[in-house]
């Protein structure tokens, strides 16, 4: 009885272990429910800048890709869980290092979506601290969908606005091109 007790657990542990992904100290679930889509981990990683660590990401798609210009075009949903991992990030650095990624995407031409990169940057004002968790969603006939902590903070409308969003990490000009790699692993 004892012996088959520790099966168990062995089997259960086994199983618990492979349904997570540890990036770093951050472990995100291999897999994630979007409005009633089932998402798996494409790949994670850790944006760096300056070899400090700021933030963990994983990357949720339908089905796993290494094609970046897939994903950032595809009209269905998928995930962004980023996990700040810094007590150096604050709101305002947040909000610049947004504004950073949204003119290396759009190669430096953000005037046709101000207004909603404007809105996502309001997302972001409330205090930011070591341990905070977005989820930033994209749902197909609804938008991009920003949770913090499993509160939702709102919602941009478009498929252009997510496509530019998603190119601040997995486009031609990533904001670390290392960690487009780790979100590619499929």
């Amino acid at each position: 009885m004892k012996k088959l007790i520790l099966a168990v657990i062995a089997i259960a542990s086994i199983t618990l272990g492979q349904a997570q992904t540890k990036v770093g100290d951050v472990t995100m679930p291999n897999t994630m429910t979007l409005e009633g889509a089932e998402l798996v981990l494409n790949g994670a990683g850790i944006r760096e800048k300056v070899f400090i660590d700021l933030y963990a990401v994983g990357l949720y798609v339908p089905q796993k890709t290494k094609k970046a210009k897939d994903i950032i075009n595809a009209d269905e949903s998928m995930a962004m869980k980023l996990e700040i991992i810094s007590f150096l990030i604050s709101s305002d650095k947040m909000i610049s290092a947004i504004n950073d990624g949204f003119d290396l995407s759009m190669s430096y031409d953000t005037s046709s979506l101000k207004s909603e990169i404007e809105t996502f940057k309001g997302f972001f004002s409330e205090k930011i601290v070591q341990g905070n968790v977005f989820d930033i969603m994209y749902v197909k006939d609804k938008g991009t969908v920003v949770s913090k902590n499993g509160n939702e903070v709102g919602v941009i409308k478009g498929l252009e606005f997510k496509k530019a969003l998603f190119g601040i990490w997995l486009g031609s000009q990533p904001v670390d091109k290392d960690l487009k790699k780790g979100l590619l692993k499929a």
